[in-house]
């Protein structure tokens, strides 16, 4: 039985459930600990925190998910157990969610001079004051009905390299786990299936402070999974996992409750932040 999802998303950043629709969500599903790992976004915690008051079963671990880059590829770390109330730490948030509205609005024009016209506003207005993210502009591009589903908007257009991708300024892998650190927190390499150098990126991350690695994650097989677990022992990183779920509608999309790491995996994490208690 799956009692933890250490990936999770909500209006916040890109997902399409608001923090209070997400913990209920998770309770309905009978999960005992989740992670709220919004896109350079931590706004959404207070109001799952205060949400979650009503299940006293229900732990939430402060999280955050980050976006860096290296030659040819990106590398997402997840943050948990961190202190979101750091000043210094929510300067350098904001500072990355500027950089991703500035880029949407670019992505936007390159689309329209694509033939592919979605109004900036309406971006503006799916991501609801939240971090704005790709996946805003999937869903005007499915509203105008230039796409039947979000991921087709990935990869037409906006994926890595696609025709209207832009990039960002982003950190070093590195510099983003000394970053999760600084304010306390447990760095972890996300989705590690979609870095294909990963095995030579490890050592360097290890090095900075990583601290575990996504094993049970949503999309992967059971070979897959098998592979990250001998991964995960070679560098004595914990083994950690969620659905990634943003609500998006997509056909197999995991959701809460279906994938995540075993209850040792949350209590390893614990040892390691031993001032934060479920």
């Amino acid at each position: 039985m799956i009692l933890a999802d250490l990936h999770l998303h909500t209006t916040k950043s890109d997902g399409r459930l608001t923090p209070t629709e997400l913990v209920r969500l998770a309770v309905r599903r009978g999960l005992e600990v989740i992670a709220i790992t919004d896109h350079d976004s931590t706004e959404g915690l207070e109001e799952a925190f205060e949400a979650s008051k009503a299940y006293p079963n229900l732990s939430i671990i402060p999280g955050i998910e980050l976006s860096t880059d290296i030659p040819g590829n990106e590398v997402h770390l997840l943050g948990y157990f961190i202190d979101y109330k750091n000043e210094n730490f929510q300067v350098i948030l904001k500072n990355f969610r500027d950089g991703r509205k500035y880029r949407s609005k670019k992505m936007v024009e390159k689309l329209a001079a694509m033939g592919v016209n979605i109004s900036w506003d309406r971006v503006n207005e799916l991501s609801n004051g939240g971090a704005i993210g790709r996946p805003h502009i999937a869903q005007a591009m499915l509203e105008k009905g230039y796409i039947k589903l979000p991921q087709e908007a990935f990869e037409g257009y906006l994926e890595r390299n696609g025709p209207a991708y832009v990039e960002r300024e982003k950190h070093t892998p590195s510099e983003a786990v000394q970053m999760i650190r600084s304010v306390g927190g447990i760095a972890v390499m996300a989705h590690p299936m979609e870095v294909d150098n990963r095995e030579n990126l490890l050592p360097e991350l290890c090095n900075a402070g990583l601290g575990g690695i996504e094993v049970f994650y949503g999309y992967y097989t059971d070979k897959q999974v098998k592979y990250l677990v001998q991964l995960s022992k070679k560098w004595n990183l914990i083994p950690c996992g969620g659905s990634d779920y943003h609500a998006l509608g997509t056909p197999g999309e995991p959701e809460p409750g279906q994938v995540g790491p075993p209850m040792q995996s949350v209590e390893a994490l614990l040892k390691l932040a031993p001032a934060t208690k479920l």
